[in-house]
């Protein structure tokens, strides 16, 4: 039976609704963001979080914006500050910023043709519900192109959380996972916990068992070993920005996981959907990687566990060089000669 999608960003009449992400897997409580301060607070703390459940926030927010702004005039001036605010609260996701532009676009297009603020907020709340449902039509056909890598009784290792949590309700590399499953292909999920807020083994380890699917936790650090054993059929990853010369930003442990891989011989398979592809820049280079806060890395569950006064390097991502990625999956199919076609497609070319 297909695994039904998780109501990761909805909308919800006056507000939009988010599973908080930070209170998982203890408890599964949404949040209903009245206001974009609100919901910019939430994105920048994780409360939602991974590439295109960013962007799919952000279009809801664009809606929410014109909600606010309905009365009174510059409504279409005060709607921009509240899409520059969205568009401040991470820096290296890619879907952010193109859920955003695609929604200025419709609110200058309803502007110019005289609409009102009524007309400009039913335009973008349709543009965001075009949006998620774009989103969960790419993760079902990522999962079809996906399972068609895998042999049966495959055993799969992923980093940090790449599934419904992820996107609006299925995922990317997970939709792999459950289409895998879902054909008998999957004997059991590996998941490294992620440091250093446990996305894996918070988040991960949640959505597979939530889905009936075997799901052993390790330790990052173990993921080298667990691969040079044979343990590991094949790894698969979600990404946050793919440079268009397939250079891959994804959760900080990727690209030690993709050296690993390649050291024992095991296919690395990239998942996203077009929206994580960006032929604007070139390179892993150019990728603007977040710095979060240190205290990610010196507390834990709130307690200090380094001493007072040291440094911290806490990027939030990591970039893999596209040398290290076996192939690319994404809505198109399986991409093996590197984002080429991907790239063309966005850029219109042939």
């Amino acid at each position: 039976m297909p695994i039904q999608p998780i109501e990761t960003v909805r909308w919800a009449g006056d507000a939009v609704r988010i599973l908080d992400q930070r209170r998982l897997p203890g408890g599964e409580i949404y949040l209903e963001c009245r206001k974009v301060q609100d919901l910019a607070e939430a994105i920048r703390t994780l409360a939602v979080r991974g590439a295109p459940a960013i962007g799919i926030a952000a279009a809801y927010g664009a809606a929410l914006a014109a909600l606010e702004s309905r009365t009174g005039p510059g409504y279409e001036a005060r709607i921009e500050a509240s899409l520059d605010l969205l568009e401040s609260t991470r820096p290296t996701a890619v879907n952010l910023f193109k859920a955003v532009s695609t929604q200025r676009e419709i609110l200058a297009g309803v502007a110019a043709a005289g609409g009102d603020a009524g007309s400009v907020f039913d335009a973008l709340l349709a543009g965001a519900d075009r949006m998620l449902e774009q989103d969960l039509e790419a993760s079902r056909a990522m999962g079809r192109h996906g399972a068609s890598l895998i042999r049966p009784g495959s055993r799969l290792l992923t980093h940090c959380n790449a599934g419904g949590l992820a996107t609006g309700g299925l995922g990317t590399a997970l939709a792999v996972f459950y289409e895998a499953w879902d054909r008998g292909l999957l004997s059991m999920a590996f998941a490294d916990e992620t440091r250093p807020l446990l996305q894996g083994s918070r988040l991960t380890s949640w959505e597979l068992s939530r889905a009936g699917i075997p799901v052993t936790v390790l330790p990052d650090s173990a993921a080298a070993g667990l691969l040079a054993s044979g343990a590991i059929d094949a790894v698969f990853t979600g990404a946050d920005r793919i440079a268009a010369n397939g250079d891959t930003a994804n959760k900080l442990g990727t690209y030690p996981l993709a050296l690993a891989a390649r050291e024992a011989g095991v296919p690395f398979y990239v998942v996203a959907p077009l929206t994580t592809f960006d032929p604007e820049t070139p390179d892993g280079d150019s990728i603007r990687i977040e710095q979060r806060d240190g205290g990610e890395v010196t507390h834990l569950a709130g307690v200090r566990t380094a001493p007072e006064g040291i440094d911290v390097y806490n990027p939030a991502f990591d970039v893999t060089p596209v040398r290290l990625i076996s192939a690319f999956v994404c809505e198109l199919g399986v991409l093996r000669d590197g984002p080429g076609y991907a790239m063309r497609m966005l850029t219109g070319e042939r």
